[in-house]
């Protein structure tokens, strides 16, 4: 071979390598060594056919699924240049971490880098209990939102409402921090306090809201019957273990309310979500059976369905669901799939529409990305991404006062009036019963939205009654 075909045998081997090299890249589907296996046994394949005289055609990339060297030249320069100028000194790490974030953070709210703190304070989140002030927050036009307060907590406590943006921290403004950033100084030892400078709507002016770190620790399921046969379960939030509480707490007030329930209200207001399969779960046990929610997304491991097996805990029993803007992710799937399936009437108002799934991709034993991967899509294919769950009856909140009335008469103060006919009448409730009743009924009407469920739900079982006794 001559000094000149040799050498122009090298280059086309080193463009082969190259070729090969960019082929084995695309989707990162395989690890690297099943690359460099494929790569090598590619580059001996052509070299047999050049040494064989045979016709080699060269597949190069395409270029539309390369990266840009222009774009490549263009961050290059920019990295040198804050390298060289910025007017404090920036290691490489740091800057390398910034862009990362970055690139992240332009993708929308919920994508985001985790460091090492951030991981940890993700794991705690979804355990339970983690320190904070108690409140579910993303990010919009560069503030901080509630998404919503969590129950019992001290964020719920000093008066945090579902959808306030946050501009300062204490002194600190908002604008220019990352979801990281804000989180990490919302946090911190129990027992100081942070006072959060707030935009809400029909505020003329920014507000402040003193509040006093705490340890929080998450309630997931709360219940209780709010009338002899009518039950009511609180979801604050879907945790790892949510879905064998909910169960539980529907077989209590079934076994509480003797003959079991005549209705039943779940309370999903201001609940931000949290883990998909607890939502799920939660859905599975009362439904019979069907789609509950589906995602769709460009990566194999993303294309998810998930269906109801048979069996309903609450037996059929008549079902309000409360939904508010505070309603969001895990929430408005279980929301969504009730609603879809016909299981149960959504009262309230429109739900915040987080309908993304994020998975968490761990880099190393310590960083990790949370990036979104997919969207979630109700049984009837709806998106709920920025449209939520409209509710069947919408309800807004409101308090409702009792109107002091005059002396009420009627028939029987009249003198002279006809007996009924049908006996003496039955002797009045025992006291005690009767302030039991009347404390029941003060806690519901300071709750319009939960006032008006038990009445719809009280509607439907007389309906119910009357239906059956015509037949």
């Amino acid at each position: 071979m001559t000094r000149a075909s040799h050498r122009h045998h090298s280059l086309i081997v080193s463009a082969l390598l190259s070729a090969c090299f960019l082929l084995g890249l695309p989707g990162l589907a395989h690890t690297q060594e099943e690359v460099n296996e494929n790569r090598e046994t590619e580059v001996q394949q052509l070299l047999d056919a050049i040494s064989e005289g045979r016709k080699v055609e060269i597949r190069l990339p395409d270029p539309e699924t390369q990266l840009p060297l222009e774009d490549l030249r263009k961050f290059t320069e920019v990295f040198s240049r804050i390298k060289a100028a910025y007017v404090e000194e920036v290691d490489d790490q740091t800057l390398l971490e910034n862009a990362i974030k970055g690139m992240l953070g332009g993708l929308d709210p919920h994508s985001t880098y985790l460091g090492p703190k951030a991981f940890e304070e993700l794991e705690e989140s979804t355990s339970g209990e983690f320190g904070g002030l108690g409140i579910e927050v993303g990010m919009e036009d560069g503030f901080v939102k509630v998404i919503a307060p969590i129950d019992d907590t001290p964020a719920e406590e000093a008066g945090v409402q579902a959808g306030d943006l946050i501009i300062k921290l204490d002194e600190k403004p908002v604008k220019g921090m990352t979801l990281e950033e804000a989180v990490g100084i919302m946090r911190g030892k129990p027992g100081t306090t942070l006072t959060l400078t707030i935009l809400r709507d029909g505020e003329s002016a920014p507000i402040e809201i003193k509040v006093e770190r705490a340890v929080i620790k998450v309630t997931s399921v709360k219940s209780r019957l709010i009338d002899d046969s009518y039950g009511y379960v609180r979801l604050t939030q879907f945790q790892s273990d949510t879905g064998s509480q909910f169960v539980s707490a529907i077989e209590k007030l079934k076994a509480d309310a003797n003959g079991g329930l005549d209705g039943l209200v779940i309370d999903l207001r201001n609940n931000p979500g949290g883990i998909l399969q607890a939502a799920v779960e939660a859905a599975d046990a009362l439904l019979d059976g069907g789609l509950i929610v589906y995602t769709k997304g460009r990566i194999q491991s993303s294309q998810l369905r998930f269906s109801a097996k048979p069996g309903d805990v609450s037996d059929g029993t008549p079902i309000v669901v409360l939904i508010n803007s505070g309603s969001a992710s895990a929430s408005e799937i279980l929301a969504g799939a009730l609603q879809d399936q016909g299981r149960a009437v959504l009262m309230g108002t429109d739900t915040f529409g987080k309908g993304s799934v994020q998975t968490v991709i761990p880099l190393d034993d310590t960083h990790a990305i949370k990036m979104t991967t997919a969207r979630y899509y109700t049984p009837d294919g709806r998106s709920i991404q920025a449209k939520g769950i409209k509710p069947d009856i919408t309800v807004e909140q409101a308090r409702l006062t009792e109107v002091e009335s005059g002396p009420r008469f009627t028939e029987a103060d009249l003198s002279g009036h006809l007996e009924n006919g049908e006996g003496e009448a039955a002797p009045d409730a025992r006291p005690e019963d009767a302030e039991e009743e009347a404390e029941s009924r003060e806690a519901i009407s300071r709750d319009y939205q939960l006032r008006s469920a038990l009445n719809l739900l009280k509607g439907m079982q007389i309906l119910g009654h009357r239906k059956s006794g015509a037949e």
